[in-house]
Formats: C-alpha cells, structure tokens, sequence
C-alpha cells in the first residue's frame, strides 16, 4: 500500500502530465473549432462570448412595447401600468384614468 506522500507525488505527477496533454492539444482544438465556424459561418456573438465579443452588444431578443393601459386627460400623456407611476396618477384612483377598449 502507497503511503500519503507518495501518493501525494503521484499526484502531483499526474497534474503535470493532465497540464501538458491540454497544452499539447489545445492548438488542435482551437484550430478544429476555427475551422467548423468558418464552414458553417458562426460568428462569436452566435455563440454568445460576452467577453470575446469585444465592444460589441449581446444579441437580445426585440422587446415589444407594452400597450398603455391609463391616459391623463389633461395632458393626453399614458402609463402602461408597470414601473414607478408618473406624477399625474401617483397616490390617484387609477379607475379614473383606465383607457376603455
């Protein structure tokens, strides 16, 4: 039976050789992958690299816009009813205010 520092050793042997394996085939796989987004036209934002995506924005799905629910008569101004109210209908009763469909 190994005893804890050769084992210890061991392991400290079997990391080396995982770090040079990886080091060896890194080149590989990085040119394996170059190589498939090329053929098939994957760009990196596709891929969703936020950090390698230099300067550029994550692709977002469109928001729509939210249909206004209560208008000021006054001012014509709406509010959808999500968020922080405007001044116009804060502390109000809304039902005074409800667009009618």
């Amino acid at each position: 039976m190994s005893s804890y520092k050769e084992l210890l050793a061991q392991r400290e042997k079997l990391e080396k050789q995982i770090e040079e394996a990886k080091s060896r085939e890194y080149a590989e796989v990085l040119n394996e992958i170059k190589q498939k987004m090329a053929d098939y036209g994957i760009s990196l934002n596709e891929l969703g690299g936020g950090r390698a995506a230099k300067g550029g924005a994550k692709v977002a799905r469109p928001r729509t816009g939210v249909a206004p629910k209560y208008r000021d008569p006054e001012s014509g101004s709406t509010w959808s009813g999500r968020g922080k109210p405007p001044r116009w209908i804060a502390g109000m009763d809304r039902e005074k205010f409800l667009i009618q469909k």
